[in-house]
């Protein structure tokens, strides 16, 4: 109770204000537009339940694009994370590139990825992960390079080979750190599935929130803002919960005093 009755309280006391302001047209007034153009949350509830087989054919196409992005960014980021743990010239030569990667916005280069790869699942998964690789690379990389230097060296006295040590040792360590670069992307991954559909899709949440602003429809596009910030809060849970299983040996965090 004293850890989630706290952000309850602010949710419940946020909405409340939102529906005082919004019945009483203080936002609209506030910002000089029509008082339609502001929904109650009381309005946007209306929508999810009216609306709520539109949804959810919806979300089901953004949910599958989710995971599949999210799963190819995983194994992607893993695998080039191991890449350069083990090769100094690798690190070197694409640690920086891959820094400078993230100052190129992904939606400026989402509709060249429709024209390449047409209007088709493709270009959605390529771009949620692009969104889901960063955070998933450098969080294992950090990892694999956080082990204690004893460890692998009273392998090599073993006579380990170096995938038994990358195995036994580096690839354990690194895992509580790939689950919390995991849980990062899970958030921002239906930010990239939205991109994805509006550069190019016929369904998906995405696309109905373009279709409800054409049609001005802003409870239907605040109740499809709900439902993305759903499934991402479920898959965040999914992941919080697989750390508990496999990775509960997370390593201590240094005391502040």
């Amino acid at each position: 109770m004293r850890r989630f009755l706290p952000p309850a309280l602010v949710v419940v006391a946020l909405i409340g204000l939102w529906q005082v302001a919004a019945r009483w047209d203080w936002i609209a007034d506030a910002l000089q537009i029509e008082p339609f153009l502001v929904p109650a949350p009381s309005d946007v509830a209306d929508a999810l339940w009216n609306d709520r087989a539109l949804l959810a054919d919806n979300a089901w196409v953004t949910i599958q694009e989710v995971l599949l992005g999210f799963a190819l960014a995983a194994v992607c980021g893993f695998a080039f994370a191991v890449a350069l743990h083990l090769s100094d010239l690798l690190r070197r030569a694409f640690y920086p590139l891959l820094l400078a990667s993230q100052t190129v916005p992904v939606i400026a280069i989402a509709p060249i990825l429709v024209v390449w790869l047409g209007f088709g699942i493709g270009p959605k998964l390529v771009i949620i992960a692009l969104v889901c690789f960063f955070p998933i690379t450098v969080n294992t990389l950090d990892g694999l390079r956080s082990v204690d230097p004893e460890l692998p060296r009273m392998l090599r006295t073993l006579d380990a080979s170096r995938a038994q040590t990358l195995r036994r040792v580096e690839v354990p360590s690194a895992l509580p750190f790939l689950l919390s670069g995991a849980k990062i992307a899970a958030v921002v991954s239906v930010i990239g599935a939205v991109f994805g559909e509006w550069s190019g899709a016929d369904q998906g949440l995405g696309h109905l929130i373009l279709v409800a602003q054409g049609q001005v429809q802003t409870a239907r596009v605040f109740a499809a803002v709900v439902v993305l910030s759903l499934i991402a809060l479920a898959l965040f849970g999914a992941l919080t919960l697989l750390e508990r299983r496999i990775a509960w040996w997370r390593p201590a965090r240094p005391r502040t005093g």
